[in-house]
């Protein structure tokens, strides 16, 4: 099949979890012999850096990007909030982008154009004015519950009025555009099942992001004097500076008590975290390697309060044989049991107790370590995800 990967962001570097599914899965089609081009947009957040990529990837995807300044304009920011307009979403739509999409669809026939996540759904009718391709949406998460959440866990009334109306606007661009493609890739089960709510019409299939394990040694849980706790995320990103703040405000100085350490990582740690280091907390900011990083630690934490779709760092560090301790939102997606394959909770008190459990009991540790690895290995390996993928796209260019 010739597909044409279109995407908000650069597959590389994988400087965030969105980077990791979008390079995964264009990786994986490459690999399954597709023929796969590329145009992704370039922002301040995410610059294309030509030398991410092996020439062999540049070449072989005719890469192209165009730079899209998607930073808040405040003037436009509130213009959208008296008009129909998701600001979210129309940040995204660039002429320059546009012109060279439809000279890409003119050149050359394609058989699906793949629209990474909602944000590039502005590109709709210039698809379908130049190509006959079917078009399908790979829903990394619902962008409206992401909002929603926020809302609801904000203390601020102003801000919390504020999400709110952006998440209305989200989940009414949304209802609209998910019918307006051929097909749709959800991340997870429940993520379908909320496209389903929508009155989605148009053919839906669960995708969780995959990885190819041969990049993911499996380690062995190590009893140490000390647990080693870790996070890795981009603190750019609303829902993970949200979880942050509130595991250092609400949890860290109970486990303090316990002997663990902390190590947290992240591009544009907040100083107000940088200035706790200590003892007991490394900080790390930014780093080079983020497999090498997790696989210094032993457990895990994803306090997630909000967020939609499935979170790539946890398959990651499951893959890596870590524990995780997550919230019901950060296990979301994943077909995983509670207390077999990683540690839920909600509240400082599950967390402390959690963790407790974990620096008593080594034998715990081990037995969550390697049924984490097994999930990943039976539900999570990139080379079987895109052979569902890659027949879904079949079946839609039959019908």
């Amino acid at each position: 099949m010739r597909i044409l990967q279109l995407c908000n962001k650069p597959p590389l570097p994988k400087i965030d979890g969105g980077c990791i599914a979008i390079h995964n899965i264009s990786e994986g089609l490459l690999q399954a012999g597709q023929d796969l081009q590329i145009i992704t947009v370039s922002t301040e957040k995410h610059p294309f850096l030509a030398d991410a990529y092996t020439p062999e990837f540049l070449q072989t995807t005719k890469m192209d990007a165009v730079f899209v300044d998607t930073r808040v304009n405040i003037i436009d920011a509130f213009s959208a909030l008296v008009t129909s307009d998701s600001y979210n979403v129309s940040r995204f739509f660039s002429t320059d982008f546009d012109r060279l999409l439809e000279e890409k669809l003119k050149s050359q026939p394609f058989d699906i154009v793949q629209l990474e996540s909602l944000f590039m759904t502005p590109y709709i009718s210039t698809i379908r004015r130049n190509s006959m391709a079917k078009i399908v949406l790979r829903s990394h998460n619902l962008e409206h519950i992401i909002w929603e959440r926020l809302a609801n866990s904000s203390g601020n009334q102003a801000k919390k009025l504020y999400l709110r109306h952006l998440a209305s606007k989200l989940k009414t661009y949304e209802k609209r555009t998910i019918n307006e493609v051929d097909g749709i890739a959800a991340s997870s089960f429940e993520d379908t099942r909320r496209f389903t709510e929508l009155k989605c019409r148009v053919p839906l299939i669960t995708i969780p992001f995959g990885i190819d394990l041969k990049k993911y040694p499996a380690g062995n849980y190590q009893k140490k004097n000390q647990l080693q706790l870790f996070h890795i995320g981009a603190m750019n990103w609303g829902p993970n500076l949200e979880g942050i703040n509130w595991f250092m405000d609400e949890i860290w100085n109970d486990l303090k008590e316990l002997p663990v350490e902390l190590h947290l990582a992240g591009r544009e740690m907040p100083k107000s975290i940088s200035k706790m280091a200590d003892e007991k907390l490394k900080i790390y900011g930014d780093v080079a390697d983020a497999i090498s990083f997790m696989q210094q630690s032993d457990v895990m934490v994803v306090p997630l309060l909000s967020g939609s779709g499935m979170r790539v760092k946890i398959i990651e560090g499951m893959a890596l044989g870590k524990i995780v301790i997550t919230t019901t939102v950060g296990a979301e997606g994943i077909d995983c049991k509670n207390g077999v394959h990683l540690l839920i909770a909600d509240s400082p008190d599950e967390f402390y107790k959690h963790v407790k459990s974990l620096a008593e009991n080594p034998e715990l540790c081990e037995r969550i370590s390697t049924n984490a690895r097994k999930l990943v290995e039976s539900k999570y390996d990139n080379k079987q995800i895109i052979h569902e993928l890659t027949a879904f796209y079949e079946k839609l260019l039959i019908n």
